[in-house]
């Protein structure tokens, strides 16, 4: 497996995320993402809404997830009892109401798909493409294909290297452009007022007192302008009550130039009564993102696994509503390992297009299939340059509620200070480097000793010569 190359170029600032990710797909977009609400389709959108490289756990109550969604392990869910009893993935009741096309993938797997007794995982319209096996009730067209993600495989060590360039200039902190400051009530983010990308260091929790929720604001960001959140630390929590669904919080407006980007946690939770504005990409592959707001609003990258889920106390309805990131980033440039992020692969199969259901007494509708029997891959604008991948190989099992998964290429971890109350801290990060810090290993030989001894016959033979002439001539 070949590595591939990161360079941070300085100070340059004009490109998306990795595999052409962030941005809608296709031709049917909408000039503009309307907020949310539960009306007509908007437009159609082929791009990948949610990556996941690890697993993907639905719990508790937690109701859909709008868009594309691609998991490179297995997608399990098992809600609790009571709750409703199905999840949406592709379209949703109530979001953008910008779903994929018609026929797309809509979930597309690398393992599993398993779904408990007495539960529907619903993807209407759509395609649930899934490498590994299939247990429980599943809607939409079902295609078993052993090569089922692996179109998004190089997106993980793409997004790695990306998550941490974006937070890092070389070995260095990413120079930030303006201050975050925890007030406890809020935590106030404070721009330059002049720079097109606004950049932000934070090693705190965004939480009030106590862990309580807080509020988000952000001042002194010019129109137009995108905005980084580097969340360092090896643990983070955000917990807000602002955003809200109507689009009237500041906050609302630069949620498609607004990226939360956490590059080494091996925990992340976002909770709170908001509906969360703005993309996240979490670096680790080794982390655990535990979702429970009620509404995250843009895009959600992560090479770790996913846990969405309710609060233990109550609730549900938690969902990933479809908003593109149309940011420009640092530029961040990096060899493709990537095909394209917003490839539907046309397939002739035998899997069903309607309702396949199992339960602990038998199947009652037992369907099933043989595959794909033909494939054909579309073009696209993504680069189609093979190479080879070091991303990690995932676990079959994911994480539970619990516990945080493990990686065998875990990203660097940094451990986490609380700085509540001042502004963000920017030290340094020894070791993140392309080397990690560490000397590049010795592949040759010292041929300083054979040097010297070279030289010293060259002398000696010299000398001989010289010797052996002034006899001839019958010099003394």
């Amino acid at each position: 497996m070949g590595l591939v190359a990161v360079v941070a170029t300085s100070g340059a600032v004009a490109a998306p995320l990795p595999g052409g990710l962030g941005p809608c797909a296709g031709d049917a977009c909408p000039g503009t993402f309307p907020p949310i609400n539960n009306g007509g389709f908007a437009g159609r959108d082929n791009g990948i809404n949610v990556y996941v490289g690890g697993e993907f756990q639905v719990r508790g109550a937690a109701a859909e997830a709008e868009g594309r969604v691609v998991v490179l392990g297995d997608f399990d869910m098992a809600k609790r009892a009571g709750a409703s009893a199905a999840y949406n993935v592709g379209i949703a009741g109530v979001g953008s109401r910008v779903p994929p096309p018609d026929g797309a993938d809509f979930l597309t797997t690398g393992g599993d798909v398993s779904v408990a007794s007495g539960q529907r995982l619903l993807a209407e319209g759509g395609v649930v493409r899934y490498a590994g096996a299939l247990s429980g009730t599943v809607t939409g067209k079902l295609v078993q294909d052993p090569d089922a993600a692996e179109p998004y495989a190089g997106l993980r060590a793409d997004l790695r290297r990306a998550s941490h360039c974006y937070a890092r200039q070389d070995t260095e902190p990413r120079p930030a452009t303006g201050t975050a400051r925890n007030e406890g009530h809020r935590t106030l983010f404070t721009g330059d007022g002049k720079s097109a990308l606004q950049v932000f260091t934070v090693d705190f929790d965004l939480t009030g007192r106590g862990g309580g929720m807080q509020g988000i604001e952000f001042q002194g960001i010019p129109a137009g302008a995108t905005v980084l959140v580097n969340m360092t630390g090896a643990a983070r929590t955000i917990n807000t009550y602002t955003g809200d669904p109507g689009d009237q919080d500041p906050l609302n407006k630069l949620r498609e130039r607004l990226l939360w980007n956490f590059p080494d946690a091996t925990s992340v939770r976002v909770t709170g009564g908001a509906q969360f504005q703005g993309s996240v990409l979490i670096g680790n592959p080794g982390s655990l993102a535990t979702i429970t707001v009620p509404g995250m609003n843009g895009r959600f990258f992560t090479t770790g696994s996913l846990l969405h889920t309710s609060e233990a106390t109550g609730g549900g309805g938690q969902e990933f509503h479809a908003y593109p990131f149309t940011g420009d980033l640092p530029d961040c440039v990096t060899t493709p390992t990537t095909k394209p992020t917003t490839t539907t692969k046309p397939t002739t199969t035998t899997a069903p297009t309607s309702t396949t259901t199992t339960s602990s007494t038998g199947p009652t509708t037992t369907t099933s299939s043989t595959g794909p029997t033909s494939s054909t891959t579309t073009s696209s604008t993504a680069p189609t340059t093979p190479t080879t991948s070091t991303s990690a190989t995932t676990s079959t099992s994911g994480p539970t509620s619990s516990a945080t998964t493990t990686s065998t290429t875990p990203g660097p971890v940094v451990p986490s200070s609380s700085t509540t109350g001042q502004p963000v801290a920017t030290g340094t990060q020894p070791g993140s480097g392309p080397t990690g810090g560490r000397p590049l290993a010795s592949t040759g030989t010292d041929v300083r000793g054979t040097l010297a001894v070279g030289g010293l016959l060259l002398v000696l033979g010299g000398a001989l010569v010289a010797v052996t002439i002034r006899r001839n001539r019958g010099e003394s």
